[in-house]
């Protein structure tokens, strides 16, 4: 076994390591169980959990909310007149919002656009339990990625109480529910882009949101357009259970194609880098 070869072998055995569910370790090699029924239904947790898109829905700019100072505050009045990325999440997820959170801070970064002149954005908790302190903890850790001047006054992180976390959430169709054996909150990825007078101009599903279509969101919502639908791939927000030694079906899904991508992709390149070196080897012989 040449170099190359082992090396790829062992790069392999460490993805394989790293995409197979904890528990399933030791049952490597042993056959597979036969199937359980409804296994490859929606995970219980994440039943009536959604994002639907309702482009031109108009959500309720009045609305009051505490932002991350303590002080009481209305969409109307963070908006200023200018487009909002709204984003949904709540500041003690132990998963999903902060790679949102990451996301759209990353996408906004790159932008020539500043938060505060040409838009704003607006992160809403929908757990009523959570406080300002929170709030403020979670725009000092994402701002600090957020590489414009006066940038944090672009950036307002709110906290409220269930009537108007709901008004606001139906209206942008963030769909989620309480696990009390858990105490969080089963619900999807994305963020919404909001016209000046709060209708829902465009959506963004999962956790990475490409800055040129952003920004292209950000343009058309500044003119009160209303984009398109777009294609629906909804990320949950599920943990793995120690109890049952197994992932949600969902995440399962995502770590399984995760690990065939990168599978695949180091086996190109060790393809590449095995064919370049077999011409060196052919040239340097024929020389």
């Amino acid at each position: 076994m040449n170099r190359t070869t082992f090396s790829f072998a062992m790069v392999l055995a460490a993805l394989l390591a790293i995409t197979i569910p904890p528990t399933a370790g030791a049952q490597f090699g042993a056959p597979r169980p036969a199937p359980v029924a409804g296994q490859n239904q929606q995970p219980k947790d994440t039943e009536g959990v959604d994002f639907v898109q309702k482009l031109g829905s108009q959500v309720p700019m009045g609305t009051t909310f505490t932002d991350e100072t303590g002080a009481k505050v209305s969409l109307q009045e963070l908006g200023h007149g200018k487009p909002i990325v709204l984003v949904p999440a709540y500041y003690e997820c132990p998963m999903l919002c902060s790679l949102v959170l990451d996301g759209a801070v990353s996408s906004l970064d790159t932008l020539e656009f500043d938060a505060g002149k040409e838009y704003e954005m607006v992160v809403i908790s929908f757990d009523p339990g959570e406080t300002p302190k929170l709030a403020a903890e979670s725009k000092r850790q994402h701002m600090a990625k957020y590489d414009h001047a006066d940038g944090a006054a672009g950036f307002h992180f709110l906290t409220g109480d269930k009537p108007s976390i709901d008004a606001v959430m139906d209206a942008i169709g963030f769909r989620y529910k309480y696990i009390p054996r858990r105490d969080e909150y089963s619900h999807s990825a994305g963020i919404v882009v909001l016209t000046p007078e709060g209708k829902v101009a465009r959506y963004f599903y999962g956790v990475e949101y490409p800055p040129r279509d952003v920004r292209l969101a950000l343009v058309e919502a500044s003119d009160m357009k209303i984009g398109s639908p777009v294609d629906k791939v909804i990320l949950y927000c599920c943990r793995y259970d120690p109890e049952t030694g197994r992932y949600s079906a969902a995440i399962l899904n995502i770590i399984r194609v995760a690990g065939v991508l990168t599978l695949a992709a180091i086996g190109l390149f060790f393809l590449w880098s095995w064919r370049r070196g077999h011409h060196h080897e052919t040239v340097e012989g024929e020389a």
